[in-house]
């Protein structure tokens, strides 16, 4: 069931989406108020029914990107998940949101790190990815009319010291991420597929989880959320 009326905090995913924030399932809208406004952090625990990956040609690819904490190289069933959504400022003053997630795989857990920042010109939200931001990508939300949320990836940049470049399509993925808030259920939905413009599908997980709100002013950021490096250039 509905957790009944939602605050009205000015997060970076609302001012990023406009009025069209305001179609979204209330648990979402909840979940995407996280920020320094609203003072929240949430915390998911779940279980990913299926986390999969494309054939012995995107492997390598996958291998490398693992070493940063981008992508998961290993496929698995019924895989505890946990995602962590913590609001701070970064080293140059901007508003950020962190979004780690931790598969429980056997053996080793593997993380896919990410942290969001309100790009310059509103409307969309940047997605730095890594360990240390080397990558970054332009996401752009739209409510469905179910009150679900889609997120689709832009373009890919590099940056690492005066480099900065695009990632050209041959070699990037675009990803499309859709989240659910189930009623019978009370968790959240999510599937996400990430694919190459010449390879196919890359990488890609779907499950669900419940949240935990806190009170980031009395957590804050626990250590190891934060990424090694930062980057300034959006």
């Amino acid at each position: 069931m509905s957790g009944g009326p939602v605050p009205v905090h000015r997060s970076i995913f609302r001012t990023a989406m406009g009025a069209d924030f305001e179609r979204l399932h209330p648990e979402l809208r909840r979940r995407f108020s996280v920020g320094l406004d609203s003072g929240e952090m949430c915390t998911g625990y779940g279980v990913m029914d299926r986390i999969w990956h494309g054939g012995a040609l995107v492997r390598p690819f996958l291998a490398l990107g693992a070493t940063r904490n981008i992508l998961v190289p290993r496929a698995g069933r019924r895989v505890p998940f946990v995602i962590e959504n913590v609001p701070y400022a970064d080293t140059f003053g901007r508003e950020t949101v962190t979004f780690v997630r931790t598969f429980d795989l056997p053996g080793r857990p593997r993380r896919f790190d990410a942290q969001m920042v309100l790009d310059p010109r509103g409307d969309r939200v940047v997605d730095y990815l890594g360990t240390h931001q080397h990558l970054a990508t332009d996401l752009h939300f739209h409510a469905e009319p179910d009150g679900s949320l889609l997120i689709r990836s832009g373009a890919h940049r590099f940056r690492e010291g005066p480099v900065d470049v695009r990632v050209p399509a041959l070699i990037g993925g675009d990803a499309e991420v859709r989240e659910a808030f189930d009623e019978r259920t009370g968790r959240f939905r999510v599937r996400v597929r990430v694919v190459n413009e010449r390879f196919g599908p890359l990488f890609g997980y779907e499950g669900s989880f419940g949240v935990v709100y806190g009170d980031v002013r009395r957590h804050g950021v626990r250590r190891g959320l934060r990424p090694v490096r930062e980057e300034a250039r959006a």
